[in-house]
């Protein structure tokens, strides 16, 4: 990070929201450290206060939250994913729903294409599972949701991933999971360029479902870490 004299305190307050939120989506913190403020100062090399304000953000944001012990990471609950996923399938199915409604629209072919050849060459080669290849994923999912002509819709989205982020972090992708995603994806964007959007729509829900059952089991053991943290530091 720059030294303060180098920012404004409102850019140096940016910075420090956006490293430690970037922490927090990536996995580098781990779901039972507390966020103190005089040691993340420290971490990032800035006064109390941007921490300070940044955790406030975060708070907002649904990526931390509070317990009887002070501030950490946004510990899933399985509730949450559900409503989480219920709210996904609804705004990704609304975009290709919504060209489908509407003969006068069409989904941006460049962005689409553009997708697809990135997938194209992940099943030619393999990507290594980790927060990489999630950051594509979901890449793939807001772009398509944009294609359809509503960015609000592809900026809802982000701020879902965002809250599940932290879960799939937690654990790697496999080999097979990573060939089905490709699959998968290569899948929908094919139908959706040859305009079989009805084929998109029930490929994409079926996809969504599938990461579901995934992104369950991973929230069941990080609630079990969590429990780990919990015992340890009570």
């Amino acid at each position: 990070m720059a030294r303060r004299g180098s920012l404004r305190p409102s850019s140096l307050r940016e910075q420090v929201y956006e490293s430690l939120r970037g922490d927090l989506t990536s996995g580098s913190i781990a779901p039972n450290e507390r966020l103190g403020e005089e040691r993340l100062a420290e971490l990032y090399g800035v006064s109390r206060t941007p921490v300070r304000e940044a955790l406030a953000r975060l708070l907002a944001d649904g990526l931390i939250e509070r317990d009887e012990h002070g501030l950490y990471p946004y510990r899933p609950r399985l509730d949450d994913l559900d409503g989480l996923y219920e709210l996904r399938s609804t705004l990704e199915a609304r975009g290709i729903r919504r060209v489908l409604d509407d003969p006068s629209l069409t989904h941006d072919r460049a962005a689409v294409v553009g997708e697809l050849e990135v997938w194209q060459r992940f099943r030619d080669s393999p990507p290594d599972p980790g927060p990489e290849l999630v950051g594509a994923d979901e890449h793939f999912h807001t772009t398509l949701l944009a294609a359809s002509g509503n960015p609000a819709l592809a900026e809802a989205l982000a701020g879902v991933n965002s809250r599940m982020r932290p879960v799939r972090a937690l654990d790697a992708l496999t080999e097979d999971r990573v060939a089905t995603m490709v699959v998968e994806h290569i899948r929908i964007a094919e139908s959706v360029l040859a305009g079989r959007l009805e084929d998109a729509f029930r490929q994409l829900l079926d996809h969504i479902e599938n990461s579901q059952s995934v992104v369950l089991e991973r929230a069941e053991r990080a609630l079990s870490m969590a429990k780990l943290g919990l015992a340890v530091r009570g």
